[in-house]
């Protein structure tokens, strides 16, 4: 949908491919669909879930046999963002580093997006 013809939508760390084929081997899924709702205090929540069927219109960004599927609705937003997974000694999970997000609450949880007029135009749109 908001796609620049040659350039993947999304990149994937060599840790996040390797979490999330392992995710998709144990569960059988087809692939990590991502996307964004509206929530948080900064105003929008990334979302994740392991699918079974592929939606035609999810974009697909395969690496290393591990797939990831981005919703209609995020296309625009999670457009140059690099998914890696990182572990520590109290937390780990999925982390994203979208350079369309211009701010974020505390937890990092919430996020908030530039415009979307600005977003249009610097994807040539």
């Amino acid at each position: 949908m908001f796609s620049i013809p040659g350039k993947q939508a999304v990149t994937i760390s060599d840790t996040a491919a390797k979490q999330i084929r392992k995710l998709m081997e144990r569960d059988g899924s087809e692939g990590l669909r991502i996307g964004i709702k509206k929530g948080g205090c900064a105003g929008m929540e990334y979302t994740m879930e392991y699918v079974t069927t592929v939606d035609p219109n999810d974009e697909v960004v395969e690496q290393d046999g591990a797939r990831v599927l981005i919703a209609p609705m995020a296309q625009m937003f999670l457009f140059g963002t690099m998914i890696d997974y990182e572990t520590s000694l109290l937390e780990s999970g999925f982390k994203f580093r979208n350079p369309n997000v211009v701010d974020a609450c505390g937890c990092g949880e919430s996020i908030k997006f530039k415009d979307i007029d600005e977003l249009k135009a610097e994807q040539g749109q």
